[in-house]
C-alpha cells in the first residue's frame, strides 16, 4: 500500500515589529558623512501677502512712535523768536536740543550723560518772575511753565555771584568772557559790531553790550543779595542764568534761578534758519530758499 505525503511549505513572514535588514551599500555610508539623516522639514503653505495699505499704515505706527520716543527722551525741536542770544543764537533760529545730556538720575560711564556746566546753553521752561508776578500776564507769549527760555549757564549751585560793571564776579573771580561791543536796534536783524577787541586766553564765548547803556539794579540782587556788593548765593538744585545779549535779555537777573527739574536739555546745533527780517511775499517757495541763512543751518550752538 502506497502512502502520499503532502509536503506542506511553511514560508515564515516576518512580523510587523520585525526590522527587515537593509541592503549593505557604501554609497550609504559616504553620503551620509557620518551623520544620521535629518528629518525633512515641514513645509507650511505661504501666508498670504500683506495689501500695500497695510504695510504704509504699519510703517507710519512705527514711525509715529519712534518719533514721540525720541521727542520725549532724546531730543526735542525749539524755535528762538527773542533775541536775547543774539548774535550767539539769532532771531529764527530753529535749534535742535539735547533732551538725554541732562537726564535727571545718576549718570552711567557708558552713556552720554554729564551734570550741566557754567558756560552750557540750555533750554528750560519759564520759572516766573517771583519778584514782580503781575508781568507776566502783561505778555501771552511768556506764561511760567509753558514758555521756554534760552540762556547760558552763569552761575551753579552754591556760587556766589555778584556784578561789577560788565563783570560778572563769580566766586571772587571775574569771569573770562569775550566783550564785544554792538548796536541793538530791537528789531529782528542780528546785531551791529562796532568794537570787537582781541580774544583773551580762557574767554570761549562772545556776550554784547551796548556801549551807551549799562544797568546796575535788577531785582534779584535787590531781593537776593547781602552785604554792600549785594553779593548772592546760587540755591541747591538751581542755577542763575543770563542771556549773550545782556543789554537786552530778560533773565535771572530779573526773575531769579532756574530749578533743576525746569531744565529740558542743551541747544545742541542749528538744523534751519531763516532771517525774520528780510521783505517777505505771497511766494512761499521762493522765501524758503531766499530768506534761508544757508549759512547758519547745521552750524553747532556754542
Amino acid at each position: 500500500m502506497t502512502r502520499n505525503f503532502s509536503i506542506l511549505k511553511i514560508t515564515e513572514t516576518p512580523s510587523e515589529t520585525e526590522e527587515k535588514p537593509s541592503r549593505f551599500s557604501f554609497g550609504r555610508i559616504f553620503n551620509r558623512n557620518g551623520h544620521e539623516d535629518k528629518p525633512v522639514p515641514e513645509i507650511k503653505p505661504p501666508s498670504p501677502p500683506k495689501s500695500v495699505l497695510r504695510e504704509y499704515f504699519e510703517s507710519a505706527v512705527v514711525t509715529v512712535i519712534m518719533a514721540l520716543f525720541g521727542m520725549t527722551f532724546i531730543v526735542q525741536a525749539v524755535k528762538v523768536p527773542t533775541g536775547s542770544m543774539q548774535n550767539t543764537i539769532t532771531i529764527g533760529d530753529h535749534l535742535l536740543v539735547n533732551k538725554f545730556i541732562f537726564a535727571p538720575g545718576e549718570s552711567m560711564p557708558f552713556l552720554p550723560q554729564r551734570e550741566i556746566k557754567r558756560g552750557d546753553i540750555i533750554v528750560f521752561k519759564y520759572p516766573g518772575n517771583k519778584y514782580d508776578p503781575k508781568s507776566d500776564y502783561d505778555r501771552p507769549d511768556n506764561k511760567p511753565i509753558t514758555t521756554n527760555y534760552v540762556k547760558r549757564v552763569i552761575g551753579l549751585p552754591g556760587d556766589t555771584i555778584r556784578l561789577d560793571g560788565r563783570n560778572v564776579i563769580v566766586n571772587s573771580q571775574p569771569l573770562p568772557e569775550h566783550q564785544i561791543e554792538a548796536i541793538d536796534n530791537n528789531q529782528k536783524d542780528p546785531l551791529k559790531i562796532t568794537l570787537d577787541p582781541p580774544r583773551k586766553p580762557g574767554e570761549t564765548y562772545d556776550v554784547y553790550y551796548r556801549s551807551d547803556l549799562m544797568d546796575d539794579d535788577y531785582p534779584v540782587f535787590v531781593h537776593e543779595g547781602k552785604g554792600k556788593d549785594k553779593e548772592l548765593t546760587v540755591p541747591p538744585d538751581s542755577y542763575f542764568v543770563m542771556g549773550d545779549n545782556r543789554n537786552n535779555s530778560q533773565d535771572s537777573r530779573y526773575w531769579g534761578f532756574v530749578p533743576r527739574d525746569y531744565v529740558i536739555g542743551r541747544a545742541m546745533f542749528v538744523y534751519w534758519s531763516y532771517d525774520e527780517s528780510a521783505p517777505s511775499d505771497d511766494n512761499l517757495l521762493m522765501l524758503f530758499f531766499k530768506n534761508t541763512r544757508w549759512s547758519r543751518t547745521g552750524t553747532m550752538v556754542k
